[in-house]
């Protein structure tokens, strides 16, 4: 695929380094609320021997799509300690896969979220995980210029 459509409101996460700028590309969105969604469009380099997703991919994306409420909701950067994902649905080459979160608790600088990956009207991945919040981001995009 050497283009790919990407749909309306949509930006590119612009990585240079590190594994999202290996596993991508990336999308995001942010509405007026602040509700945002991240997605990718699945590319034959990024499946299984059955042309689906990858898990791993999946895992990946869920990671990085959950662990940004932390982000949206109080300008942390975090770190994984658990991820727990439910697979449901199959997302193949082409597909625009897209997830978000809500962080449902705060503990001692852990957040805990609860998310979903979703193709269309089809959820694909549930999910909860359980991030460290670190030092707060004086520049949102400081990761995106590296």
């Amino acid at each position: 695929m050497d283009t790919i459509d990407i749909p309306e409101g949509y930006r590119l996460i612009d990585w240079r380094a590190g594994f999202g700028s290996i596993v991508g590309p990336f999308y995001e969105k942010t509405g007026p609320d602040g509700a945002y969604a991240r997605a990718f469009r699945v590319q034959p380099n990024q499946t299984n021997g059955l042309g689906n997703a990858h898990g791993g991919m999946l895992l990946t994306f869920a990671d990085m799509a959950f662990g940004h409420a932390v982000n949206a909701q109080r300008r942390l950067w975090w770190v994984t300690v658990r991820l727990t994902c439910d697979f449901l649905s199959a997302a193949k080459v082409g597909d625009w896969v897209e997830g978000s979160a809500d962080v449902i608790g705060e503990e001692d600088g852990l957040f805990t979220v609860r998310g979903r990956i979703w193709v269309g009207d089809r959820t694909v991945m549930t999910g909860q995980g359980v991030f460290k919040g670190l030092a707060p981001k004086e520049d949102p995009n400081l990761a995106t210029k590296r």
